[in-house]
């Protein structure tokens, strides 16, 4: 195993312990892929019926095009990989793949018309780089419906799914994870707001712009520096990530 590779699943299983730290996980839903440094139609991805909270570097799954596993002991669970495998196919900057039921961003996917408003720091991370699928079609359970998904991403790091959750995707997993955690903070703060009844304080498209810009100029700096501390925890607190 190169030490690309190596790293790939440490920082997978990384963000999957993370995950249930923050509480983004779902029983032994969900699922979260990251494909193979320098080999075309290949990712890792979480075995199916393990929780998250369990799982280590060495259990992830080398998955490839067709769904086959190359490597792991595991399953692929169908609607993991009619998912994840037409979002990396379609979308080769989509390296890390997240996809998640985290309760304040699902909150707003149930609404009517919901969608992340500017009315937080945090929520112009997003401002204008977010898709909304408002077309529940049921569980995803062949490429077609990923195929879709793939579509409505478009060129944007965030895609909220009707009825059903959100995917992030992002060049590294560093990137991926820093915005699924600070996406979700966004939408707390968000749906808090919203059930005091008030009306929700708008932020201006040119100082959104402004600001969105400021943190797409950091070039992944301080999601790596972020996610870097993040394990920094694991390796003290839950070593065990990384066998």
């Amino acid at each position: 195993m190169g030490e690309e590779v190596r790293q790939a699943r440490v920082d997978l299983a990384a963000a999957l312990r993370l995950a249930v730290r923050y509480g983004f996980h779902e029983g032994i839903c969900n699922h979260f892929s990251y494909a193979v440094p320098g080999q075309d139609d290949r990712f890792l991805l979480n075995p199916h019926g393990s929780h998250w909270s369990q799982l280590s570097a060495s259990d992830m799954l080398l998955v490839d095009g067709k769904g086959r596993v190359l490597e792991g002991g595991g399953e692929v669970e169908v609607s993991a990989f009619c998912i994840h495998a037409p979002i990396h196919q379609r979308h080769p900057r989509a390296r890390a793949v997240l996809h998640a039921h985290m309760p304040y961003a699902t909150a707003l996917t149930s609404i009517e018309n919901g969608r992340l408003e500017p009315v937080t720091q945090n929520a112009l991370r997003f401002h204008g780089d977010v898709a909304y699928d408002d077309d529940y079609n049921g569980v995803a359970e062949d490429t077609a419906e990923g195929a879709r998904m793939a579509a409505v991403l478009g060129d944007n790091r965030v895609l909220f799914l009707a009825h059903h959750g959100v995917i992030v995707v992002g060049e590294t997993m560093a990137q991926a994870f820093d915005d699924l955690y600070y996406l979700e903070r966004a939408c707390e703060v968000q749906v808090l707001a919203m059930s005091t009844g008030r009306p929700l304080k708008r932020i201006g498209d040119n100082l959104a712009g402004s600001v969105f810009s400021a943190w797409s100029g950091k070039d992944g700096s301080y999601a790596k520096t972020h996610f870097d501390a993040l394990k920094r925890v694991l390796d003290a607190e839950e070593p065990s990530y990384a066998e």
